[in-house]
């Protein structure tokens, strides 16, 4: 099976994007399944309804996951109490609307599980154990194939975890902090890993928010307010091809507009 994730979605510029490269992809790279990670598509600080639903219905995409930035806009946390392809972090605590994993049986007749967790380390997010929390999902959901976002701030954690789930995960993919990493690999059980696969975005400013409000944050007491850059436009994205649990193949995905 052919499992395409790309990174944070980032406001209007990373959905141009998406809408601009998503259908040459999928049909280039003969995906099977599309997951992205949507929790900045909104203004670059969440995702609303109507983005998520033009993702599932025109774009075709799969499944979105989030992170801390899921429930920022307002109104959303109904959508992911109906929507079972949109998942927030299954570590956060109980009670929290929507769910953290979704399984689906793929058009390759086998089971896909996909699970979204949160890192603790240097993350402003009440989150329980990612480790113990992933143990407890796998051993109550069986699948062909495991795939893992994992979105945290410290690469430590992602790599720990990525060590952690060698063998029983297919993918171990991080998220969140918007720069990719050159480490994809497949670590010596089978489990693709890369510490942060990037983001769909602008990468002309710092993370994918204008230069100058940046700078403003870190030079003043009171920073100007957030907004997206607008320049340099790349997709980044990782593709995975699965044989069983394991990943037989991993390729980095990049477009530029």
């Amino acid at each position: 099976m052919r499992i395409l994730m790309l990174g944070d979605i980032v406001g209007e510029p990373g959905r141009r994007l998406l809408e601009r490269f998503l259908p040459e992809l999928r049909h280039k790279l003969s995906a099977d399944f599309v997951i992205t990670n949507g929790e900045n598509a909104a203004h670059g600080n969440g995702i609303n309804e109507n983005i998520a639903r033009h993702f599932f219905g025109s774009l075709g995409v799969d499944a979105i996951t989030t992170g801390n930035h899921a429930f920022d806009v307002k109104g959303i946390s109904a959508y992911f109490q109906h929507e079972p392809r949109i998942l927030r972090p299954a570590n956060w605590p109980p009670g929290t609307p929507g769910k953290g994993y979704l399984k689906v049986h793929t058009a390759t007749n086998e089971e896909l599980l996909i699970v979204n967790l949160i890192g603790r380390v240097g993350m402003q997010a009440v989150a329980d154990c990612p480790f113990r929390t992933i143990d407890a999902v796998l051993a109550k959901e069986r699948a062909d194939i495991v795939v893992i976002d994992i979105h945290a701030e410290a690469t430590s954690e992602r790599q720990a975890l990525g060590w952690y789930l060698d063998g029983r995960a297919s993918a171990v993919l991080g998220t969140h902090t918007h720069v990719p990493t050159m480490d994809e690999k497949i670590l010596p059980n089978g489990t693709a890993f890369v510490t942060d696969i990037g983001m769909v975005g602008p990468y002309g400013g710092v993370i994918g928010m204008d230069k100058n409000c940046s700078l403003s944050r870190f030079l003043n007491v009171k920073g100007e307010r957030w907004k997206v850059a607008e320049s340099d436009l790349q997709l980044h994205g990782i593709l995975i091809e699965t044989q069983g649990r394991k990943t037989i193949r991993l390729e980095r995905v990049f477009r530029k507009l």
